[in-house]
């Protein structure tokens, strides 16, 4: 039913309020309606919100966002993790409505006295909700000044219209009559659901040795692996990210470059899991032990970093389960199981499982290992091809999970059709992987981020990921080094969450064959130890500038969030150019400021996504989405050289491949504007 005063298409809403919409703490959205009420008085309205014990919080007073739409927003900010929920109350303002026919017919002399016994009447009434330490005295001064007939009419009036007066009922507005929506539910979320910096490393990899003179080669461990960490952690990672730890089946095992001709020494797929060793509750015994994981977790921690596992519900063909449960796979007519196709790709070494048979003895296997690897520190979770799943079962999965321990995290690794990849997060999963591999262009990037803060950022947050083990992009097989420094600076800073597979600071980027993105010589499929320290002495790495993305993410916070971003148009379509500003609200508890923390609260990022040539352009700023007029100008410094420019309304850019990828700039106080920019 609609209220007295209409508040109608509230957003954000996720499937029109029954699962709710996300936010993390300290994360600062907009929270908007359609207000509008008959006849011409005037309206105004307010978001309330309900933190997760039910207690209303101040109320933040919403803005027609473009005059005559009748779309009113306001920034709101919940402070603290939880299942919040929030309310827009409309109301009609008798005391706006009254000024401005006060404004028109006390200065033309029209019914003089009877205007201002109304107003003294209505100013009576706002009274009474005024606390007397809030200004309560300076209204009931101005209801005296109405009615003192001895007065001119003008003056009368303009007691009315003081600042005291003014400051106290927009405050404690007069809100006849009010209506309000039906509380719709916000899950607030720790941080690092929305922001981190992810690195994928395979353990066995670290600190393994080939294959030579006959020798056999030998596989990395947890040990090995928690060597390689301070180097992670030094770059600016927030999270390790592993590939399944678990046992690999030998049936139809898979040798290097996805052969099918396996010998005794090749090492098997990580993702087909399962061995007389053990399923997903074992870990492989070259890698050591639990109580080695234990190392590898602790060791991460120290260092600030939390540990993803990868969760990858499938099974090798020696999987205790094809025998204990052969009701959870799909058998062929001639009995046999079929294994995984994602036609052209085959995967003969790993069984689907089947889910109608016995959904519920599914759900509480997934739910038991999960717990048991929970219990070992883990507390993020890459979920393998979610989408080749029910819905219902991860529903039902992360609601389990998530019902008792809301710090998890699950990441949906899903590159499939959008509908699919909204509807998991919408149940469900913290973050998803993205089309941004495939976004390489001007327009491709721009609508891409667009819809990603604005359509989609209330129950789907991205992960960039530049680039994984099954993924090699053309883009990076032909751009060389540049082309992997263009990717990082727009992972780094069009996303919050961004994450690198070892290698790619090295510039890997030879594909198994022309047009396949797929690695030659690829991780997955054999042990690949590399030569970090040689690498470093050499200069062929790209870790220093992956290590100055990660310092600018963490010291600026509007590189932490998502919903806000802005493109600037440029000449040249080889130059993209975008800014991020961190918001606050309009009123809250949780204000802070940007510039005391030490870092600027506007950046703004202009890359030349040609690897191979020299790009000039003129960017044409949008000055107020930088808090700025439109004729100021401003110094503006370049996180990546630590040079000062001086920017107005068109700036002049020239970017070249291997010497300057990009400007990472901030906006800093100006005497030439006489302020700073918010």
């Amino acid at each position: 039913m609609i209220g007295r005063i209409p508040v109608l298409d509230v957003s954000p809403a996720v499937d029109r309020g029954r699962r709710p919409a996300k936010a993390v703490s300290g994360e600062t959205f907009q929270v908007s309606a359609t207000v509008f009420r008959e006849g011409h008085e005037a309206v105004a309205a307010n978001v309330v919100l309900l933190d997760p014990s039910g207690r209303p919080g101040p109320w933040t007073p919403m803005r027609e966002l473009a005059p005559g739409t009748d779309r009113w927003g306001a920034d709101v900010t919940p402070d603290a993790e939880g299942l919040w929920s929030y309310v827009v109350e409309a109301w009609g303002d008798p005391v706006s409505t009254w000024r401005h026919h006060a404004g028109i017919k006390i200065p033309a002399g029209q019914d003089t006295e009877l205007v201002l016994a109304e107003g003294a009447g209505l100013y009576e009434r706002a009274a009474e909700g005024v606390p007397k330490q809030d200004g309560r005295e300076a209204v009931l001064a101005a209801v005296d000044a109405l009615r003192d007939t001895r007065r001119p009419a003008a003056a009368r009036l303009a007691a009315a219209l003081t600042p005291e007066v003014d400051a106290a009922l927009s405050r404690f507005p007069l809100r006849e009559p009010l209506s309000a929506s039906e509380p719709l539910p916000l899950l607030v979320e720790r941080p690092r659901a929305l922001f981190g910096s992810w690195y994928e490393l395979f353990p066995r990899s670290e600190g393994a040795r080939a294959a030579e003179g006959g020798a056999p080669a030998v596989s990395g461990t947890f040990r090995t692996a928690a060597e390689r960490l301070p180097a992670v952690a030094a770059m600016g990672f927030d999270v390790v990210y592993l590939p399944p730890v678990h046992p690999i089946g030998s049936t139809f095992r898979k040798g290097p470059n996805n052969t099918l001709s396996a010998t005794e020494q090749d090492v098997g797929v990580p993702w087909a899991i399962g061995s007389p060793d053990g399923g997903h509750d074992a870990v492989h015994p070259d890698l050591g032990t639990f109580e080695d994981f234990d190392h590898f977790v602790a060791t991460a921690r120290d260092l600030r970093m939390e540990v993803a596992l990868d969760f990858a519900l499938q099974c090798s063909p020696d999987h205790p389960w094809v025998t204990e449960h052969p009701e959870w796979f799909h058998h062929r007519s001639d009995g046999t199981i079929a294994y995984a196709e994602n036609p052209p790709k085959k995967y003969q070494d790993i069984y689907p499982i089947a889910f109608d048979a016995d959904m519920d003895g599914l759900v509480a296997e997934t739910v038991r290992i999960l717990r048991l690897w929970m219990a070992h520190g883990v507390r993020i979770f890459r979920v393998d091809n979610p989408h080749t799943k029910p819905v219902v079962f991860w529903e039902r999965v992360l609601g389990e999970i998530n019902g008792s321990d809301p710090d998890v995290i699950f990441l949906a690794e899903a590159f499939t059709r959008p509908a699919m990849m909204r509807t998991l997060g919408a149940v469900g999963f913290q973050q998803s992987y993205t089309y941004f591999t495939w976004r390489n262009t001007k327009q491709e990037l721009t609508e891409y981020a667009l819809e990603l803060a604005h359509e989609t950022a209330a129950y789907m947050r991205p992960n960039f990921f530049v680039n994984t083990p099954d993924i090699l992009h053309a883009y990076l097989q032909h751009g060389g080094r540049p082309a992997f420094e263009v990717r990082a600076v727009l992972a780094a800073t069009l996303s919050p969450s961004w994450g690198v597979y070892a290698g790619y600071e090295l510039c890997e980027n030879t594909p198994v064959r022309d047009g396949s993105e797929e690695y030659l010589d690829s991780e997955k499929y054999q042990l690949r130890p590399r030569d970090w320290e040689a690498a470093e002495r050499e200069g062929r790495t790209i870790a220093p500038l992956i290590t100055t993305l990660n310092r600018l993410r963490r010291r600026h916070r509007a590189l932490q969030q998502l919903r806000d971003i802005t493109f600037h148009p440029t000449n040249n379509d080889a130059v993209i150019a975008y800014s991020k500003r961190a918001r606050t609200p309009e009123t809250s508890s949780t204000r802070q400021s940007q510039e005391g923390e030490g870092g600027s609260n506007t950046v703004l990022v202009v890359v030349n996504l040609d690897p191979h040539h020299t790009q000039e352009a003129t960017v044409s700023l949008d000055m107020p989405a930088l808090g700025l007029d439109w004729h100021s100008v401003v110094p503006v410094r370049d996180e990546l050289t630590g040079e000062t420019y001086h920017w107005g309304r068109d700036a002049y850019v020239r970017l070249e491949p291997g010497v300057l990828p990009a400007h990472i700039v901030t906006l800093r106080p100006s005497p030439l504007t006489g302020g700073s920019p918010t």
